[in-house]
């Protein structure tokens, strides 16, 4: 018995490989093989020593573990978590996982590998900039592709698995030249980060033939927790009060402050994308904003109309948007809502072909019953509104993926 009930097909928007130290390294091409920085698990539920047995164990979880994974049968969701889990970082267990979890495709992240091509981090000086801690776009771009292997060569066994590739957009011709190897080594998404790459808007012109690429290939476009630092600027945290624990109990991960911005960042990036016009010019482009929430989607349709409306009197660039802003997102677009989120309201509130379902595997934030916990507030709905939730909008954006 599969944990996924059997009479309906689920699609899933949201998984992750825990990566061991090496991930990328192993896969860099010789220059930068040195310069890449191992996986830290610092800010994570995973502990030094778990890390360590894996790693003695020769990369793989002992057969006992194994097995004791197997026989959890349809409570694996709840029970198998983080670096422990069936499948973690396992190709071949991560596809027995699958069959045990019952879900027809699923989209596979990195969790802690997208540091380097992501963001801002000091190494040697022959690659880095020598003010502040900028990267040089031959370590961002070289993490990148090495990054690229690894979920290709991750996700390659296993047509259920939609490996997610990642591209940096700090520098428009780098970033196309890995789009290019991206798309050849069969990753079926691209990851990019939520903020103002290279101190540009991802609107501008630029940028322009990476989703003309994207739009031609059918290839949608992610945001996902990650892509943009995860902590408010320190500014906002000194309030004379002892700092504030993340979380997991930490400092380092999200905070409350942190969690109740969070939405900002994709908000402005879409924005953006549709204030620049790029889903105007391209509309074929496909993208999704994952476990980032999606509370704040109404109101951004609301409000991205009536800009576009009142400014574009005044503003030549919003004068050429033909469609409203709400019909591009609602077309082209599809958000993720955590598990506490209403899901149903949602749909009410706005579309019900904007949402889709994700389970998180293995991450502990995925809760012991994703699938319960949306149908908290789909319990009433019917089964046209339940069949967008959980595929019909995921093959919106993925027409290729349907079984």
């Amino acid at each position: 018995m599969t944990y996924a009930p059997n009479d309906r097909n689920f699609y899933d928007a949201d998984s992750h490989v825990m990566e061991l130290p090496n991930f990328i390294i192993d896969y860099a091409d010789k220059e930068f093989k040195d310069l890449i920085p191992p996986v830290n698990y610092k800010a994570s539920l995973v502990t030094d020593e778990e890390v360590e047995e894996i790693i003695n164990n020769g990369g793989k979880h002992t057969k006992q573990h194994v097995e004791a994974q197997i026989a959890l049968g349809d409570k694996l969701i709840a029970e198998s978590k983080e670096i422990q889990a069936l499948g973690a970082f396992d190709r071949d267990d991560r596809s027995v996982a699958m069959d045990m979890l019952g879900f027809k495709k699923q989209l596979v992240f990195a969790t802690h590998s997208v540091v380097t091509p992501f963001r801002d981090v000091r190494g040697k000086a022959k690659y880095v900039e020598k003010q502040g801690s900028k990267i040089s776009p031959e370590l961002r771009y070289g993490a990148t592709r090495a990054h690229n292997r690894a979920m290709s060569d991750f996700c390659s066994q296993d047509s259920r698995l939609m490996g997610v590739g990642v591209i940096p957009l700090h520098e428009p011709e780098l970033a196309m030249v890995e789009l290019d190897f991206a798309i050849k080594s069969g990753l079926e998404a691209i990851w990019i980060p939520h903020y103002a790459s290279g101190n540009r808007s991802p609107g501008h012109l630029a940028l322009d033939p990476f989703w003309q690429k994207l739009s031609e290939e059918g290839i949608p476009f992610l945001m996902h927790v990650g892509g943009s630092p995860l902590q408010l600027d320190k500014s906002w945290s000194d309030n004379g009060k002892p700092p504030s624990k993340d979380w997991m109990g930490g400092g380092e991960n999200v905070r409350a402050k942190d969690m109740v911005v969070m939405h900002q960042g994709p908000e402005t990036f879409v924005s953006m994308m549709v204030l620049d016009g790029v889903f105007e010019r391209h509309p074929k482009l496909r993208g999704a904003s994952v476990e980032l929430g999606a509370g704040w989607v109404p109101e951004m349709l609301q409000r991205l109309d009536y800009v576009v409306k009142t400014w574009s009197r005044v503003d030549k660039n919003l004068s050429e948007i033909k469609r409203k802003p709400s019909e591009q997102i609602l077309e082209q677009m599809a958000f993720t809502p955590f598990h506490h989120e209403d899901v149903g309201m949602l749909m009410d509130l706005s579309h019900p072909e904007l949402y889709l379902f994700s389970s998180d595997y293995p991450h502990v934030e995925g809760t012991s019953d994703p699938i319960g916990r949306f149908e908290r507030f789909l319990s009433d709905r019917d089964e046209h509104l339940k069949n967008l939730f959980y595929s019909e909008n995921f093959l919106r954006l993925f027409p290729n993926a349907r079984v």
